[in-house]
Parts: C-alpha cells; structure tokens; sequence
C-alpha cells in the first residue's frame, strides 16, 4: 500500500490548498497497518434498542463492470484488495456467500488470525467468521475442507422444501443447515434476521453477482465496500449484481475512500 489515503467530504488536508470536498491524502507513502483498516472499516456501533443486524458487501469491478474475469474475482483484484478482504472477514460475525460462488471460487474456511485474535475477543467474538453457504438445491461437494474442517462450523441456508437426502448428507460432514424460506429457495430478508437469531449481527457478504442481486431486490443491504480495479476486461462477465432490477435505483452515500496503485477500495452507505 504504497499510496494510501482516506477522501472525506469534509475538510482538505492542511496547507493543501484544497477545497471541501477534495481529496484528503493522509499517511501517503506508508502502508495503512492492519488496525489502522480494522478502525476505518469498523461496523457501526449499536445504541442499545437500536437496528440489528448490519449486512455490508465487498466486491471487485473492472472499470467497465465486470465482477469476473474467466469466472473468478483474483484476475481483477489485487494484494490490497486482499489485504481489505482480509480484514473485513476479520470484522465479521459470518460471511454469507452464494453456493456457485463457493463452487467457482474454491471457498475454505475463514481462518483465524492471530493480528485480528484481541480485537474478535474483546468483541465477543469467535476466533473467525463462520461461513454461511446460501443453496436451493445443496448440490454442494461436502467433502471439502468447508465443511470437514473449519474453525466454526459452517451454515447452510436453504428453504424449508429442501431435499432430505442432501440436507442429510449436509450434516453428517459437520454443516449446520438452518432454514431460511418457506419453499425451495431462500428468501433474503429472512436469512437476515434468521443469522441475527444465531448472534450473527455484523454480516458480510461476498457475492457472487446473483446473491447481491437478491440481497439489493430486498433492500436488506445496509453497506456496499467496492473495489474499483483499474481494468479493462469487455466481454461479458457478470456485473457485481444481478437478477431482476430494482423498481427504484436505491440510493447509497460514499462513506469513504481509500486508493493504491490506481485500484479505488470505495465505502458507500444506505442513504
């Protein structure tokens, strides 16, 4: 991270000659430590009686749209991305993520990390994110240090109408299943408050394009954290987000900005 920097709405830097509104560059020529990205990123802090839980996402795009490149995120990301990645799983209670998206991008349980180890405790935390796996069908290989091994168990959200065989092939490799919707599928808004129920209330969500899709169609997405790689794919891979538009463009505010190396790692709110 050679030249990092936040951007606020608020006031230039000093002696810059700047005008609100402009970019602030603190700390460039320095990489941000890990602490310094867990503060910058932290989740909102909760007045008691005050709105559980808190759904963010963290996605990758190219200049023109594209989500993937050969129907993965890594061609277009880059090791800040990771870096940010990383310490945005570190801040989660669970990272929600779609079952194709698992499939394409070979998913592995979080990991704990011995940086992030006081910050998780004094948060009541575990020592890493579960994963929770959004599926219709549970077409999942269970064979698949996912599920044999992680650190906390990993959730399965599915409907109510779920097949038994494949429900019970889920838990007997150690996944918990957790019914999120009356039918086949998963209903969005529920899955939500079905986590929150767990003690799951500072959510993640990694995607992929369809997931998000149905997450924003719902309007249970309360933060976007974007990352725009400074790349040129064409062809056509999927957008950050897909499925059936919205009746209305939902209006998100830019909470934040960081840049390196021309990739911008943005911070957007629900208005």
């Amino acid at each position: 991270m050679r030249r990092l920097f936040p951007v606020t709405d608020e006031t230039a830097a000093p002696d810059s000659g700047g005008r609100p509104g402009e970019d602030v560059r603190e700390g460039a020529g320095r990489e941000w430590s890990l602490a310094e990205l867990a503060a910058a990123y932290a989740y909102p802090e909760v007045e008691p009686g005050g709105p559980l839980p808190w759904l963010r996402a963290n996605m990758v795009s190219t200049l023109d749209g594209a989500a993937q490149h050969d129907g993965r995120s890594q061609p277009i990301s880059s090791a800040t991305d990771m870096r940010i990645f990383g310490t945005l799983r570190a801040l989660a209670d669970v990272v929600v993520v779609g079952a194709q998206t698992v499939r394409q991008e070979g998913y592995r349980p979080a990991r704990a990390r011995a940086e992030f180890a006081g910050m998780r405790e004094a948060a009541g935390q575990g020592p890493a994110p579960a994963i929770a796996v959004v599926s219709a069908s549970l077409d999942l290989d269970f064979s698949l240090p996912l599920f044999t091994s992680p650190l906390v168990p990993t959730l399965i959200l599915t409907g109510a109408s779920a097949a038994p065989d494949r429900v019970a092939a889920a838990e007997k490799a150690g996944a918990r299943v957790v019914t999120a919707g009356d039918g086949i599928g998963v209903d969005p808004a529920r899955a939500v408050q079905v986590l929150a129920g767990l003690g799951c209330t500072r959510l993640l969500t990694e995607g992929g394009p369809r997931l998000l899709g149905q997450l924003v169609a719902a309007g249970v997405l309360d933060e976007l954290c974007l990352t725009v790689s400074p790349m040129l794919t064409a062809g056509d891979a999927q957008r950050i987000a897909g499925g059936p538009a919205v009746t209305v463009p939902q209006r998100f505010t830019l909470v934040s900005m960081l840049e390196e190396d021309g990739f911008l790692f943005t911070r957007y709110g629900r208005s």
